[in-house]
């Protein structure tokens, strides 16, 4: 049985930067929101999987590619399914829409892990995803890690806080994508470019408190970054495309 879930979400005010287009961060928080209703209709939601298996979910890497940037007031129809699951990761797709026309796609893998130890589950346990993704929907992209370059421009230092991190305690994925953003300075981009697609991948857990060391590059329209702990330890890695409006 194929599961195909839709549900129709609004760009809003919080959600758009200088140039009123919808942060990439933000263009994250309308995945989650749609992945989390999704898994809330299948019986896979967080708490149901903690009380179930105590287990929670955790997103290991993030693709979106978009004709267009979103804009302020948008009314979103997001269409997404996960593609089934045989070892400990699974990938959710998603499918954005604009006044009924295809906007953009995008792509996140996940693992499920125990609360307590962090150990992989096997998702061939899980019961609820038997026979219930995409079907012929199932895309064929595979997120791998970013290909950063050997040298980068330049470093900046963040210390995360209180309203970085989310309801597990750590750093919220979204996060991630406004530090890179930042780092990158996207507000120098100007009216005549919009983010084209963008790549995320979370490394390693992040606390407040905790200090990150961004480095930035840029090689023509493609901007990379790499996020990592005082330690030298990777967090995090990023890379976006920009393209003419």
């Amino acid at each position: 049985m194929s599961v195909i879930y839709e549900t129709q979400l609004r760009v809003d005010s919080r959600d758009v930067d200088l140039f009123n287009q919808c942060r990439p961060s933000a263009v994250l928080g309308l995945m989650q929101e749609a992945a989390t209703q999704a898994a809330q209709d299948l019986g896979v939601s967080g708490p149901q999987i903690m009380d179930r298996y105590g287990c929670m979910w955790m997103v290991v890497r993030s693709w979106v590619e978009l004709e267009a940037p979103l804009r302020w007031n948008d009314q979103i129809t997001l269409q997404t399914w996960h593609r089934g699951a045989s070892g400990v990761s699974t990938y959710r797709d998603f499918e954005f829409y604009r006044d009924g026309q295809y906007i953009g796609q995008g792509v996140s893998s996940w693992v499920m892990v125990e609360a307590d130890s962090r150990r992989m589950f096997r998702l061939k346990n899980l019961a609820e995803f038997q026979g219930t993704d995409g079907g012929e929907r199932n895309k064929t992209i595979r997120l791998r890690r970013v290909k950063l370059p050997e040298v980068f421009d330049g470093r900046v230092r963040r210390d995360m806080g209180y309203s970085d991190t989310d309801i597990n305690g750590h750093i919220n994925n979204m996060r991630y994508a406004d530090f890179a953003c930042d780092a990158l300075h996207l507000e120098r981009l100007g009216q005549g470019e919009f983010v084209r697609s963008f790549q995320i991948g979370y490394l390693s857990e992040c606390r407040a408190g905790d200090p990150i060391l961004i480095d930035i590059a840029r090689k023509g329209k493609e901007l990379f970054v790499r996020g990592a702990g005082e330690d030298g330890a990777d967090r995090f890695d990023f890379s976006l495309t920009l393209a003419l409006l």
